[in-house]
C-alpha cells in the first residue's frame, strides 16, 4: 500500500492543491464570512434588556420616555391620550429607531454636550430647549412643560442612552453625515423624478405619508404639507435633509454603500423642501447673521448670495467667499 502512495504521490499532491484553492475562493467570497469581518465602529445604544435598571422607578421612566419618542403621536399627537401638543408625527420619524440609529440623528452626545451655547439663538441651551426647540419646529406644535411626566421621562431616556459618552465627545455615528456639495444647484426637478422612483412608494405621490388607522399616527411620516415639519426645522436645511436621505433612505435599504448617489440624495432633498408646509417666524433665530450656515434657506446673509442660492446652492462659492474673509 505504501508502495502504491509512493507511486501516486502526484496525483495526491494535485488533489490537495485543488482542495486548497477551493476552500481560498469559499473563505474570500462568502458574504456572510466578509459581514463579520467587518468592524463596525459606530455607538451602539445601551440596552433596557441586557443591561437591565435596578431602580423600578428609574426604569419605569426610562421605558416611558422610549415610548414618548417610538409612539409621539399616541400620547401627545392631535388626538394624544395626555395632550395634544404636536402634528401627528412621531420623535423616531426623524430620530431613527427611538434616537439609536448610527447617522440618524441619534441621542448619544447630548447628555454629553448639553448645556451648550448654539449660534441659532445665540445663547447657552439646555436639553429642555433642545426638546423644546422639536416639539415647535419638527413636530410644528408646542413644547412641553418641563415639570410634566412626559418631559421627565423624554430626559430621563438621553440621559440613559447618554450615559457611557464622555463628557464634551461625540461618538462616531451621532448625528449625520452630509453629502459632498454639488458644482450646481440642488434641482427640484431632477429631485421630483428620482421620488418617484425612490420615495413615492412609502411617503405618497403627494407627500402625504402613511398613517395608522388605529391611532392616527405615521408609520411613514408627511414629507410636506400641513402635518409635516415646519420651515424652522433642521430638515428645512438642505444639507441636513440630504445628508439624512443619503444614510437613511430608502428605509430598510441602505447599507454599508449607500443606495442614493450624493446628486440624488441634494436634488431630492430641494424637490421636498421646494413643497408647501407650515411656517415658522425665525425673528429670534440666528442673532448673529454671519453664523448663518450656508444652506440657511431664510436672509438677511452676511454676504452678497441671494436667498435662492443659499436654498439650494451651488454652495461652494459661499463658501469659498466665506473662508476668504
Amino acid at each position: 500500500m505504501w508502495s502504491k502512495i509512493q507511486s501516486d504521490w502526484p496525483v495526491y499532491l494535485l488533489a490537495f492543491v485543488v482542495v486548497l484553492v477551493i476552500a481560498f475562493k469559499i473563505s474570500t467570497n462568502h458574504p456572510e464570512k466578509s459581514l463579520i469581518a467587518v468592524k463596525d465602529s459606530n455607538w451602539r445604544a445601551p440596552s433596557l434588556y441586557l443591561d437591565p435598571i435596578q431602580n423600578k422607578q428609574e426604569r419605569e421612566l426610562i421605558s416611558y420616555g422610549k415610548e414618548l419618542i417610538t409612539h409621539t403621536a399616541n400620547y401627545l399627537g392631535p388626538n394624544g391620550s395626555v395632550k395634544q401638543i404636536s402634528n401627528g408625527m412621531n420623535c423616531q420619524n426623524c430620530h431613527l429607531d427611538a434616537g439609536t440609529k448610527p447617522n440618524g440623528f441619534n441621542f448619544s452626545a447630548v447628555a454629553a454636550n448639553y448645556p451648550l451655547f448654539r449660534d441659532r439663538s445665540g445663547a447657552v441651551e439646555s436639553i429642555y430647549k433642545r426638546v423644546s426647540d422639536c416639539f415647535e419646529r419638527s413636530l410644528n406644535g408646542r413644547a412641553p412643560d418641563s415639570t410634566s411626566r412626559e418631559y421627565q421621562a423624554i430626559h430621563a431616556y438621553i440621559l440613559w442612552l447618554g450615559k457611557d459618552v464622555a463628557k464634551n465627545t461625540h461618538p462616531k455615528g451621532f448625528g449625520i453625515k452630509k453629502p459632498d456639495y454639488l458644482q450646481r444647484a440642488a434641482d427640484p426637478d431632477k429631485g421630483k423624478k428620482v421620488y418617484a422612483i425612490h420615495c413615492e412608494r412609502c411617503h405618497g405621490a403627494n407627500g402625504e405619508g402613511q398613517t395608522i388607522p388605529e391611532n392616527a399616527g405615521y408609520i411613514y411620516p408627511p414629507l410636506w404639507g400641513k402635518n409635516s415639519y415646519n420651515t424652522g426645522a433642521g430638515l428645512y436645511r438642505l444639507s441636513n435633509f440630504a445628508g439624512f436621505i443619503q444614510s437613511n433612505m430608502p428605509f430598510n435599504e441602505v447599507s454599508a454603500h449607500n443606495k442614493l448617489t450624493d446628486e440624488e440624495a441634494w436634488d431630492i432633498a430641494a424637490y421636498v423642501n421646494s413643497q408647501p408646509r407650515p411656517i415658522m417666524k425665525e425673528s429670534h433665530d440666528w442673532p448673529d447673521i454671519s453664523k448663518k450656515p450656508i444652506d440657511h434657506p431664510f436672509g438677511p446673509y452676511a454676504d452678497s448670495f441671494s436667498e435662492q442660492q443659499h436654498k439650494y446652492g451651488p454652495f461652494l462659492p459661499i463658501l469659498f467667499a466665506r473662508e476668504k474673509n
